[in-house]
Formats: C-alpha cells, structure tokens, sequence
C-alpha cells in the first residue's frame, strides 16, 4: 500500500514504520498509509526556523502579499484534483468548495493586508508618543517576525482551508509554518501541499508537512516560536498545559469545538422571512461537512411557543437532504471522516438522549444513494429536543461532532440569552430577529460569551455567507470552552507572529527606525523638488521650505465669493464680539488651498495626481495681512498596486506645516496624499535613433535566445505591427474576450515583459510564416518605411483611436507603450539589448 510522504527538511520523506490507514469515507477502502516515524521533530522545527525563516524575515510586506496572491492564482489552476480527493473525505462539492476554495480565498484576501503594512519587513503600530514637553523624546510600538516557526496542529474536517487560513497569517507575518494535519483526511493536505511545494513560490522551508502522529512535536518548541492548535477542547486543553509551552513561554492559540447557538427572535414566527431563514440556515450547519464544523449551529433556542413550529418545519427540510456519494449531483449530504467518528457522533447522542428526545432522524437507519451505507461512515442527521434545559445541562456541556443539534425553548430575551452562554463560550452564535431591538439587546448581552455573532434579517440574507463561515477579515475564536483563542481578523491574526516592542528616543532616530517622518525630527533638505522624483527615491524626512505668502483681506473675500463659504468670521467683522476671533479671519480650508499653492510644482513630472487629504488641524486662526510659509516633508510612502490604465506608482504622505513667518510658530499642519509613479527601468526607450544601432547589429543569419523566428521574419512581424497601428492594416474586431480584454488593454501600463513565447493571434502554432519580402534588405527597408508612416499618421491625427487585435482600443499614447513593449521583447529575442 502506497504511504503519503512528509515535506520536511527540504525534501519528500517516508516513514519508517508500518503506517496508520486511512480510509475512503464512502466506501471503507484504504487510500493510502500515514507514516512518521523515524522524523527528527527537533532538526524539523530548526530547519524552519533558520531556512525559511531568514528568507520570509526580510521580505516586505508587499513581497510576502504578492507572493500569497500568486500561490492563490496558482492553486486555482490545479483545483479539479483536489476536488477528486476531497469526495473521498465524504465532501460533497459545497463541502470541498468551502474547504478547496475557501483556502485559497484566504491566501487572497491576506495578501490584500499587504495594502495596510508599510514597505518594508517588519510593521509600525499606532501614532507616536511625545514623552516630552519640548518633543524631544518620543516613543512608537514596532512590530517585527518572531524568529521562530508557526506550529499549526489542525482538525480533519477541514484539510486544505484549515492549513491555509493559518498559513496565510504567519506567511505575511514573515514567519514559516510546521503543518501538522490530522491523520484522517492529510492525504488531502499532502497534494496541496505538493502543488505549493512544486510551484517554487515560497521559499524553501517556509512550508513542512508532517502527515501523521507527531506526539513529541512539542517537545522541543521554543520562546521564539507559536503554536496554534484545531481541534477538540480536551485535546486542546493537554496541548496547552504542554510543559514546554509553559516553560518557553510559547504562545498558543486554541480554536475548539463549541456548542454554538442559534437563537429564533420571538418576532420570527412562522411565515415571516426571518423564520425560513432560521430554518435554512439551522438544517444547513446540521448537514454541511456533515456537521463536521467547529462553528455548526449546536443548540438551538427558540420562543416556547414556537417550538412545536421549528421542529415540524426542521424535520420537513432535512427529511428533504439526499445522503450517499458526494460525487452524485442529486446528493446533498456524504459521509462523516470515518466509522471513528460515526461510532463517536452515536456515543454523545445517547448521552444527549437520557433527557432529550430524538424527534428526527434514526441512528441506526439510514437510506444513502449510490453508496453502501455499511462500508462508508454514514449517519442520517439527527435533531434532539430538550424541554428542561435550564436543569438538564449535558445538552450545554455535551457535543456530538457531527449532524447533530437540539431544539430548546426560552419564555424571553433574557432566558434566550442565559440558554446561549450556558455553553460556556463558543466561536459563533446567531439570532433570527427583524426587531433591531431585539437584536442589539441579544448582541449586547450576549457577547462576552461569543467570538462572532450574526444577525440574519430578511435584509441581509442575499449576501450573507451563514452562521458557520469564519471570514478571514474577521476574528475566528471564542472565550472559554471554545478555547479563548483568536486568529484570522485581518492585520489581527499577522500581528499574532509579531513581537511588538515599544522604542523610544528622538524624532530623528525614530523617524530612521521607523521608516516614517516623526514631528519635530530633523530635515533632510531636498536637493531639488521633492515632486520632481520618482516614488522610489522619495524618503521619509525629504523636506522643502517654501518661499512666503502674506494673506490678503481681498484673498479672503474672494475665496468666500468663490466656494459660497461665508461663515460669519470670514465675511462679518461686525460679528466677531465674543468670538475666539480678533479681525477678519482666512478661512482654514483657504489656508491648506494657500499652502499647497506655495508647495505644489507646477509641471508635469512624476506626481500623478492628488490622492487624498488625510489630517488636518488648525492651532490658532490667521487674519488678513498675516504672512505664511510652509515646509513639505515626506512622511511615510505605502506601495499600491495598479490594474487600471496607469503606469506603476505608490502613495506618499506628505506632511505640510503651515508657519507664521513673523514668528515661525505653526500655525497649521496637515498630512495630504499624492499619487507618484514609479521608475520605468525595464524597458529602454525605443527613440529613431536607438532602433537604428540595435538593428544594425541584426544579421540575416543572427539566431534567437528563444522561439523560432528568423531575422527576416522578425522584420516583416514588427512591420506588421507597424501598419496595423497607423490604420493601414484594418482591425475591425478584437478577438481577446470580453470579460479580459479590459485587464489585458491595462497591462500595456505596466513594466512587465511580454513572457517569452508569446505569439501573434492570427500566426500559426509553431510554424513560420510565408515571408514577404525577397531578400532580408528589402524587409528592413519595409520596416522603417512602415514606422515613418505610424509616426506620420499620429503627428497628423493625434486624437486617433484604432483597434488592436489584442490589446483593443488604443489612443496615440497606448500604441507607443505597445510599441515599446514589443520592440524590447524582440529585440531582446535576437539579443541586440
């Protein structure tokens, strides 16, 4: 029998032993032996820290984001087999989409924090702290990777979204991760993680799978390093009071299955919205993964007098769900993990049953389509009611992990609430209610017990992802039983594998440290306009003093006159008894108007446009005749990406004080956003000139670096391209997809290269052309013939717009990014750049 191999170490290792099987979940058959014995934990958990470790620790945080969106685009691709193996954990296609799918959702949506991080490895945290009257001596928090390795011992019933949801986290924290899934379901985790592996995206140890028992795991974990642990909350609990883990420190985030609770508001009678939304969301968290969910709906609390209603109406929509093999389009519902599990799931239910009544579903019968429901781990879904819930507690301290939960009823909103934290924390609770009311009293009082609450609404309902979906922008975790843990949340669940350290010392060496301008710290005077540089040679402290600008009773009235602004201090001097204000007063947002019109340069250079305006205070009012200068300092530039039609740029902030000239006290201050674009040092600039000396160095016999196209070819192609932009060669159709064609028109933009390969869309598949021209002479003259009439044709219609076949719609300018792309593509092709 074949045995799933462990990524350690940098390589695909075997076992020694004799493996553990792991089974099929619809037909019982052995898919593959778990093996890992013989593994060295130790050597393991050191080979992440120092391989992989120094290698994520010095990426920024845009390097690690836009690493995780290439890793997400390029599991995507290689989704079909994983769905193919998922089936045989008993996931129908919902099931596996949620897992399959909703993984690489994660490793997305993280690399998008990438946005909210500055660029550079390691974080800067909240505003600083002036620890001095004369701002002198300041402080900040910054945030750096621990120098450690992420732990992550996860649950079954979620092999790939488990792995990635926390692997997304520490990846774009800089810190690699130990993956340790559970035994049942790692054949799943195993091909996902041989498809990372294999994309080369990651560096080498920034990912190590251990596909089966790893007991001592623990043993040898260090301060430096985090644990994060799936599962049960008695298994959780040992993990926990791990002596290493107390020793060393190590922090341990503990996610454990909870008693979660659905609450049905009393104005959610039947025939309202919100009762069938309740209903549909209840028999979805019972059947979906088979109720193999930490945050499946448990126990279910509805208004006493409803409760003959939910469970009449419950019994109707899960009497509805098709069991049997998840492969079949008719099937709603496949198999638990294992017979394991299903002879575990039985167990609780028949401790449930002592007091609660089994008012649908069998635990020895089951009708299953396309599947023997003996040789799979099938179970038909269970709903129990408990009538006393306030006396008998095991349906508050008992869970049956599977499709199972329990009807409860309450008389109000205070018992409702009482029901819900008798679980004693969970990771997830919800309340059907239309009565905002309701609602916000049930949130209130409620939370100190959840991690997450929904409130599902006829309002909602369209867009709402259900009670049982963690986002990765939210806080996946609950207090006490659920584990008192929290991870995901956004910058939240990164900041968990980073140290925060508070620094303090002057403006000017924490402005150094930090990457960020610290007020008051020193300037560093800009050799020219600090708009006249690009966004990669702007640094934090550039700095430009202004010439002055005294403020005029005229500038005053007219700026009133021109923005409708007459605010009494501006236009009524008659007005200004008991005021703050002496005389005539310039407006503020004239002040900031005035003070950009001191800083801004006014030609066209790489400042793009104005982002934004971020802060803005003023300290004391300016009257008419007083004098002002400013200073412009860079203080902080964030990276951006691009995908409309723009060339590549990055945001600066730029911190302008506005000063008394008289007395240089500020007077003002703001910090205002601009646009600037970066470099273009990818391709050369193809001027007359500079085509002319690299295809003087092309020969009729000169060979290509790759591809297969002779020098002649070559020419009569760029000729083409050539007679095709100035309208000589009509294009009436662009035969790129719509839905694309939009992403492909932008890319012109970009300084990306043309991959290697690329082909003309109307040329044949790996055969040349019929040439033109006679001789290789004759189709270079072609050539420049065709490029002086495309340089003719705009100098004479600078407004046209013509059709590319690929590119579509292209204007004077688009035609020339074109034009550059391509030449340096081929040009390169024959080696003459």
């Amino acid at each position: 029998m074949k045995k799933i191999q462990n990524y350690v170490n940098g390589k695909w290792t075997e076992g020694t032993g004799e493996g553990v099987p792991m089974f099929d979940a619809i037909t019982g058959e052995v898919v593959a032996l778990s093996d890992t014995q013989g593994l060295d934990f130790g050597e393991i958990l050191h080979y992440g820290r120092t391989k992989g470790g120094e290698k994520l620790r010095k990426m920024t945080f845009q390097e690690r984001g836009n690493m995780l969106k290439s890793l997400a685009l390029y599991l995507m691709k290689k989704k079909a087999a994983f769905y193919e193996l998922s089936y045989r954990t008993g996931a129908t296609k919902v099931d596996s989409w949620i897992d399959i799918e909703g993984g690489f959702g994660n490793l997305f949506a993280n690399a998008s924090l990438r946005k909210l991080f500055p660029n550079q490895s390691y974080h800067v945290e909240g505003d600083a702290i002036d620890l001095s009257r004369g701002g002198r001596f300041m402080a900040h928090h910054i945030m750096v990777p621990k120098k450690g390795v992420a732990v992550h011992i996860n649950a079954f019933n979620f092999p790939v979204w488990g792995m990635l949801e926390k692997c997304a986290t520490n990846w774009m924290a800089g810190v690699p991760a130990v993956v340790k899934p559970a035994t049942n379901t790692s054949f799943l985790t195993e091909a996902v993680v041989r498809e990372i592996i294999a994309s080369g995206i990651l560096p080498e140890g920034a990912l190590q799978l251990i596909t089966g028992s790893a007991r001592t795991i623990l043993d040898t974990v260090e301060s430096q390093d985090v644990v994060t642990f799936t599962g049960s909350a008695t298994t959780g609990r040992l993990l926990k009071s791990h002596k290493r883990i107390i020793d060393e420190s190590v922090p341990f985030n503990m996610e454990a299955d909870s008693l979660n609770a659905s609450v049905l508001g009393e104005d959610a009678i039947p025939g309202t919205p919100e009762f069938d939304l309740f209903i549909k969301e209840v028999r979805n968290e019972m059947t979906v993964k088979c109720g193999q969910k930490c945050t499946a709906i448990r126990r279910i609390i509805v208004p006493q007098n409803l409760v003959e209603d939910v469970q009449i109406a419950l019994g109707k929509a899960l009497s509805k769900v098709t069991i049997g093999d998840p492969r079949l389009k008719e099937v709603r519902m496949g198999a638990l993990v294992s017979k394991d599990q299903v002879t575990e799931v039985r167990e609780r239910v028949q401790e449930l049953s002592k007091t609660a009544s089994i008012v649908y579903g069998d635990l020895d019968k089951i009708e299953t389509i396309g599947a023997d429901a003996k040789k799979g781990a099938f179970l038909s879904p269970i709903l129990l009611r408990e009538d006393h819930p306030f006396t008998n507690l095991a349906v508050h301290e008992t869970e049956a992990f599977g499709p199972v939960s329990t009807i409860m009823p309450y008389k109000n909103l205070d018992e409702a609430i009482t029901l819900a934290q008798m679980g004693k924390g969970s990771l997830v609770s919800s309340i059907a209610t239309y009565d905002n009311k309701v609602a916000k009293d049930y949130v209130v009082n409620a939370a100190s017990h959840h991690g997450r609450i929904l409130v599902i609404n006829r309002d909602m309902a369209k867009e709402s992802t259900g009670h049982g979906s963690p986002l990765p922008n939210l806080v996946h975790g609950g207090p006490g039983r659920a584990g008192g843990g929290e991870e995901m949340g956004g910058m939240r669940g990164i900041k968990h594998y980073l140290q925060r350290t508070a620094i303090q010392g002057s403006p000017t060496t924490l402005t150094e440290i930090t990457g960020i301008y610290q007020q008051n710290a020193e300037y560093k005077e800009a050799e020219q306009h600090p708009f006249k540089y690009h966004w990669e040679d702007i640094k934090a402290g550039m700095s430009l003093k202004t010439h002055n600008r005294t403020l005029t009773d005229s500038d005053i009235i007219n700026f009133a006159n021109l923005t409708w602004d007459h605010f009494y201090a501006h236009t009524d001097t008659t007005s200004l008894d008991g005021s703050i204000f002496e005389k005539r007063t310039a407006h503020g947002y004239f002040i900031i108007a005035a003070a950009a019109g001191l800083f801004v340069y006014p030609n066209k250079g790489p400042v793009a446009a104005n982002y934004g305006l971020e802060e803005c205070r003023f300290l004391r009012p300016l009257y008419h005749n007083d004098t002002i200068y400013v200073r412009l300092t860079c203080k902080q530039k964030i990276d951006r990406d691009v995908a409309s039609a723009e060339h590549p740029s990055g945001i600066v902030k730029w911190y302008v004080e506005v000063f008394d000239a008289l007395t240089d006290e500020m007077v003002a201050f703001a910090t205002i956003l601009t646009m600037v674009e970066k470099k273009q040092e990818v391709f050369v600039e193809m001027t007359e000139d500079k085509i002319k000396e690299c295809l003087s160095k092309l020969k009729e016999d000169s060979k290509p670096k790759w591809g297969i196209l002779t020098p002649q070819h070559l020419l009569e192609h760029l000729e083409e391209g050539y007679r095709l932009a100035s309208g000589e060669i009509k294009v009436t159709e662009c035969v790129t997809p719509e839905k694309i064609v939009e992403k492909v028109h932008n890319s012109l933009y970009n300084y990306e290269k043309f991959p290697k390969g690329t082909s003309f869309p109307t040329y044949k598949k790996e055969e040349l052309e019929d040439l033109k021209h006679p001789d290789f002479e004759t189709a270079k003259a072609k050539f420049f013939e065709a490029r002086e009439a495309y340089v003719a044709f705009y100098k004479e219609n600078p407004d046209a717009v013509l059709t590319n076949m690929v590119f579509g719609d292209l204007n004077r300018y688009e035609w020339y990014l074109l034009e550059r792309k391509h030449l340096n593509h081929h040009f390169e092709q024959f080696g003459l750049i």
